[in-house]
């Protein structure tokens, strides 16, 4: 058994922790207890290795730090202090921080800690959690850094909260993490982002909470959960995060961008996704230059113009609304054969309305189109026999509002100045007479 142990300062001190009064010191250990033998082994003049085990309890000297283990070594020269678990983890408390590991070493003269396997380390100020199989921990101290540090490879998890109340957390996986403060972090190779409502996947990935920001690149991919799941791809996408609990609110795809819903599917060189109460509530398309076009595809009806806004309430598509050389085009059904009506302005507003179809299962349904501004259209309007063939109508007005029926032209208003050609389906052609009919006789 040791009485007094040296380990940079000569202490024996209570159990009672002494509450950190500076904040920011560096870490002199002293020793609290000793289970069981220790050894000082004398290397050199004035260098001094201590061994010590049997359970281990130590402190940094004025502070609220606190280390225990089932044994330490303490190497004078380099200034290291071995911690090693063998029935019982390593644990330490430092003001910021809550570890445990199998293994940690503390590199006094740099303020660093490194653990190794089976660590857990948790914020006491956000209440985030990181599990893996390493971390180095850099403390803050005046003189050598002014905020807190952490590095881990092999793939940890973390639960990563801006603050202990801000109820479900990121769960965030890496090849390799840096945190730095309680706000902001880094990862890179495979990186994953989940939560019930959603997930995200990229190469690399950069959160910062004070300024709202999240970014992810290499092949980023962004998936939302639920009943009406829709999915975003880029070259990059941006998070904005805002509010106390850093919630979501716009999503961004930056070069390449495609989002694709339950009910459409939305092209362009830009996109935002915004969000509240954790679904998708609108949706904004545009292209620069010479990008191709913004486009949003459904199962029959396709609009295309330079910029593109749709309202998906709760992730359910109601409206689209398509700036500068909008054109659009619908089908009555999806058979290769089906005739194809269009419609082309300055702008469109299509909206769109949830039906109910036979077996109950509701399904959105284009009800209502308008193109406004030199506005063209060609529709095929049918009779009320399903037989006949339709008339075909072309139109040329300021403004024309076409309404559909299950899937066909019910309507057509064309507003100002109009002008325009309407052409009817050929009659059906007269039975042939038959030749071999009797002739009426002569006599």
């Amino acid at each position: 058994m040791i009485g007094t142990l040296l380990l940079l300062a000569l202490a024996q001190r209570p159990g009672a922790t002494v509450g950190d009064t500076t904040g920011g010191r560096p870490c002199i250990v002293d020793i609290d207890s000793v289970g069981g033998r220790g050894q000082q082994v004398e290397v050199r003049k004035g260098e001094t290795n201590v061994f010590a085990g049997g359970g281990v309890l130590a402190h940094c000297r004025g502070t609220g730090s606190t280390l225990s283990s089932d044994s330490v070594a303490w190497f004078a020269g380099i200034g290291r202090f071995d911690m090693i678990g063998q029935r019982h983890l390593v644990h330490i408390r430092d003001t910021t921080l809550t570890l445990d590991a199998t293994n940690a070493s503390y590199f006094l003269r740099q303020e660093r800690l490194e653990a190794h396997r089976n660590v857990v380390a948790v914020n006491r100020t956000t209440g985030s959690v990181l599990r893996g199989p390493n971390l180095t921990y850099y403390r803050a101290v005046k003189g050598v850094r002014d905020t807190v540090e952490m590095y881990a490879s092999a793939r940890p998890t973390i639960d990563y909260r801006a603050n202990p109340d801000s109820g479900e957390p990121y769960v965030i996986v890496g090849d390799r993490v840096r945190l730095k403060g309680n706000d902001r972090m880094w990862g890179g190779g495979k990186v994953t982002i989940d939560r019930s409502d959603f997930a995200a996947r990229g190469d690399s990935m950069e959160l910062d909470q004070t300024a709202g920001f999240a970014v992810l690149v290499g092949n980023p991919r962004m998936d939302g959960k639920g009943a009406q799941a829709y999915t975003l791809v880029g070259t990059r996408i941006e998070l904005e995060l805002r509010g106390g609990g850093r919630e979501i609110r716009l999503v961004k795809a930056l070069g390449k961008g495609v989002a694709t819903g339950t009910d459409w599917r939305l092209t362009a060189d830009t996109i935002h996704l915004a969000l509240d109460q954790r679904k998708l509530q609108h949706a904004f398309a545009w292209s620069r230059g010479d990008s191709t076009r913004a486009k949003a595809v459904s199962t029959l009806n396709t609009i295309e113009a330079d910029s593109l806004a749709l309202d998906t309430p709760d992730q359910v598509l109601t409206e689209v609304r398509g700036f500068r050389h909008a054109f659009s085009t619908s089908r009555k059904d999806s058979s290769a054969t089906a005739a194809i009506d269009w419609i082309a302005g300055d702008s469109l507003t299509a909206h769109w309305t949830q039906l109910a179809d036979s077996a109950g299962k509701t399904k959105n349904e284009l009800q209502q189109i308008v193109a406004r501004g030199a506005a063209r259209s060609l529709s095929h309007i049918y009779s009320a026999k399903d037989s006949a063939a339709p008339s075909i109508d072309y139109l040329r007005a300021p403004m024309i509002d076409i309404a559909l029926k299950r899937g066909r032209v019910d309507r057509v208003i064309a507003s100002g100045r109009a002008d325009g050609v309407q052409l009817e389906p050929a009659p059906p052609a007269k039975p042939a007479a038959d030749s071999t009919a009797k002739k009426p006789s002569n006599r």
